[in-house]
């Protein structure tokens, strides 16, 4: 099991959809959220894209020199740039952080903030590009290690005599990541990703989809990993992250809610239609399956749903959906400094992580020193 974290370039605060308890986030705090989570023992974290969130790239390679084995995943988004160049970034990350970045194939949902991109392909438009790109980006990279050109000529894209003289360190390339709801979006994630992603749904639903993506890429001869993105309330107790819940969305009013809702409907993004579904934009019975919160979805795009509970529910919960074949799980909290931590030391211990690893090989006292003579009880 690997646990990644999230950095929030599109903003942090204590409650949602209001400016009370919000924070500037800055480099100075993107940076200290990823050194405490590569310090906690995360195996890397997640960085958004859109025009609602500052550069991925730009973001993550500031922060290499900042971190030790913390991995980036960070954006693929065709049609923004060339596969060429996409293909040259990626190496160019890859070898400077030695072998430390994954790459999110990110196709986009939102007609008119990809018209403002420069984009306007419908969305089976948008997939069959998809394709061509990522394609062309993983054969330039692959042939790289033997310093071989790749010639392509498709319905959408075309590349002659591409060279990537600067092989990444990860081989063939740096894996790829997707996450997608619709028919084509399964075909194109079984045809060329390594890791297939998915929201937090329901236990229920997320296997029923990954039942036809696993059928799928079974059927082309493919193996893939799977991750799931959710947001995570944990405390002491059950009682106090239930209130930490409902502490979250407690400023937020019911016309940013429709403001918010009538945004999201417009979009063609089958994921984002699941998650609106989940509570049709109201606050009544927000608890969609045991210990699974879609609170956050009212007013937040994208992963709208949260595990709340103690340490050993949610740790229950996130071995609920590692028992359907999910070996990632990419998490995040309001605020995410604090919560990256709360999370790490309520529920890392319960969790048959490889990042325990990485943390027992520091062996020092841990805990305060009791009467400046012994470590508190249970030290190791």
């Amino acid at each position: 099991m690997k646990i990644f974290w999230f950095i929030p370039t599109h903003g942090d605060s204590r409650y949602l959809g209001t400016s009370k308890g919000s924070r500037v986030v800055d480099y100075a705090y993107m940076k200290q959220i990823a050194i405490a989570a590569d310090h906690l023992g995360y195996e890397g974290v997640l960085l958004p894209t859109g025009r609602s969130c500052e550069d991925p790239w730009i973001t993550a390679a500031s922060l290499i020199d900042a971190t030790q084995r913390l991995k980036f995943l960070v954006a693929l988004r065709p049609g923004v740039t060339t596969p060429a160049l996409a293909a040259r970034m990626a190496s160019t990350f890859d070898r400077l952080s030695n072998g430390r970045v994954l790459l999110n194939l990110v196709t986009g949902g939102d007609a008119n903030e990809l018209k403002g991109d420069g984009l306007y392909e419908d969305h089976a438009s948008r997939y069959q590009t998809a394709n061509e790109y990522v394609k062309i980006w993983r054969e330039i990279l692959t042939r790289s290690h033997q310093n071989e050109e790749f010639t392509f000529h498709g319905e959408k894209l075309s590349v002659d005599n591409a060279r990537l003289l600067y092989p990444p360190v990860q081989k063939p390339y740096p894996p790829l990541w997707f996450g997608g709801s619709s028919e084509p979006a399964i075909e194109l994630a079984t045809d060329q990703v390594d890791t297939y992603l998915t929201w937090g749904e329901p236990p229920a639903a997320v296997k029923e989809k990954l039942d036809i993506v696993k059928q799928k890429a079974q059927a082309k001869g493919r193996t893939l990993n799977y991750g799931i993105r959710l947001h995570v309330i944990v405390r002491e107790t059950n009682e106090e992250a239930w209130q930490a819940a409902e502490d979250l969305i407690k400023y937020v009013d019911d016309e940013t809610i429709l403001f918010a809702q009538q945004k999201f409907s417009k979009m063609d993004s089958v994921g984002q239609q699941r998650m609106a579904k989940l509570h049709n934009g109201s606050r009544d019975n927000l608890e969609v399956s045991p210990n699974l919160w879609a609170g956050v979805g009212l007013v937040r795009g994208g992963a709208g749903t949260a595990l709340v509970g103690d340490p050993q529910t949610v740790a229950t919960r996130i071995q609920e959906y590692a028992d359907l074949g999910i070996s990632t799980f990419i998490f995040s909290g309001y605020p995410h400094l604090e919560e990256a931590i709360r999370f790490a030391e309520l529920v890392f211990p319960l969790l048959p992580l490889e990042t325990q690893q990485k943390i027992q090989q520091y062996q020092g006292p841990r805990g305060e020193i009791v009467a400046n003579h012994s470590q508190p009880q249970g030290s190791t």
